[in-house]
């Protein structure tokens, strides 16, 4: 009797040559844990998808949970069948009855098991003919029709579906290494998280706050976003620095225009140690070009020159409703429209600069005693962990887990 599972569809992971398995195996793993709040009987993988069963039939909402996670180009609600054409042929009727309002429909087979002894256009012609049966008043249009009933023939078994719902796409999270992203409860930057993330990446977000001169505010609705992005499972651990009293320091010492970019130095010096300890290969921000002051040529060229590791900038050539749109698909978009003050709005210059020259940005920069300043607020992250990321390995020197924020030295 055939039964509703989750049909998992990739499209890069099926570009890969001979690790394509560790890309299948790192998707699996991520779907398990994506899952763990569902009854899942099971994931695994078969010829060019992922099965995930469950202990009763699978619904829409969670084949919405599997279209979430990075790796998944779309997700089928399908009834497995066995070889036995009666049975796949009146699961093809109700999932042709279950697909909505529709006019015109066409049937398509595929065959990944040769030992089944009909071909694809004999199937093709089984199931048409029991759907026009069924479906009298309805046409078959072999271009452009409302709705395409899929019949798949794979390891010995027929699966049979006629929606899908489309996933993230890109490559499962822990197959691109790990990096260190800076986040703040706006909405560039969970969105430019996202994204590395879905890229693969395993993302370790740093949060600077304006503690102690501001509320904690800004570090709730940070972990607030964490939490949003927990189905596609980006990130296994938050770090958060304390930097409004640096910030103060740094504020007393340069020349106002220069107060941001040297606030921007501290913090990517800081986010470099912290990738350090962490193993991560790159630091990944929210910058647009453009968009605010710090985000000039000029100026991103004065803050990356503190640091050797390569800075990622995903959101770089995108405007402000792109990214807004985006933060809106990943479930930041709320979150982020709640107001913080935080270390982005402290002690900022009337006048910033725009197009910073090197030499006052070095003469800024040894105003104020920034090795020393760096090395208290490395002494002083504290961070959170969450069971999200399955990719996740903390390091050896932070290896105590927090559920709540804490401080590197308890």
């Amino acid at each position: 009797m055939a039964r509703k599972v989750c049909l998992v569809h990739y499209h890069e992971i099926g570009l890969k040559g001979k690790n394509r398995s560790t890309f299948e195996n790192r998707l699996v793993t991520n779907l398990r844990r994506s899952l763990g709040d569902y009854p899942v009987e099971g994931v695994r993988r078969i010829s060019g998808h992922v099965l995930v069963t469950f202990e009763g039939e699978a619904t829409v909402e969670e084949a919405h949970a599997i279209s979430r996670v990075p790796g998944v180009a779309r997700v089928s609600l399908a009834y497995l069948c066995g070889l036995d054409e009666g049975e796949y042929c009146a699961a093809a009727v109700q999932a042709l009855r279950e697909a909505g309002d529709f006019v015109s429909f066409k049937v398509h087979a595929r065959r990944s098991s040769t030992t089944y002894g009909l071909h694809t256009l004999d199937i093709n012609r089984l199931v048409g003919a029991a759907l026009c049966e069924e479906f009298p008043d309805r046409r078959v249009e072999m271009h452009k029709p409302d709705v395409t009933v899929m019949v798949v023939v794979v390891n010995g078994s027929v699966y049979v579906y006629a929606a899908s719902e489309p996933g993230v796409g890109g490559l499962p999270v822990g197959t691109a290494g790990k990096v260190v992203t800076l986040l703040s409860s706006g909405f560039d930057s969970p969105v430019a998280t996202w994204m590395v993330g879905r890229r693969g990446a395993t993302c370790v977000p740093v949060h600077f706050s304006g503690r102690p001169m501001t509320p904690d505010t800004s570090e709730y609705l940070t972990q607030d976003i964490v939490r949003a992005l927990a189905p596609s499972g980006v990130v296994g651990r938050l770090y958060v620095v304390p930097f409004g009293a640096r910030q103060r320091e740094i504020s007393l010492a340069v020349p106002q225009s220069l107060r941001i970019i040297s606030y921007r130095r501290v913090m990517f010096s800081v986010a470099e140690r912290i990738a350090q300890l962490e193993g991560a290969k790159a630091i990944v921000t929210g910058e647009s070009l453009g968009q605010v002051a710090s985000q000039t040529l000029d100026n991103i060229a004065a803050v990356n020159e503190v640091v050797s590791l390569p800075v990622l900038r995903p959101l770089i050539g995108s405007d402000k409703q792109e990214i807004m749109r985006r933060a809106e698909q990943i479930g930041t978009y709320d979150i982020s429209c709640e107001t913080a003050p935080d270390c982005c709005t402290l002690f900022m210059p009337r006048r910033p600069e725009t197009h910073a020259r090197l030499d006052q940005v070095h003469e800024a920069w040894e105003s104020f005693d920034h090795d020393a300043m760096i090395e208290e607020l490395v002494n002083g992250i504290e961070y959170v962990d969450y069971d999200q990321c399955p990719s996740y390995r903390p390091p050896r020197m932070l290896r105590r887990r927090h559920h709540v924020l804490g401080p590197r030295s308890q």
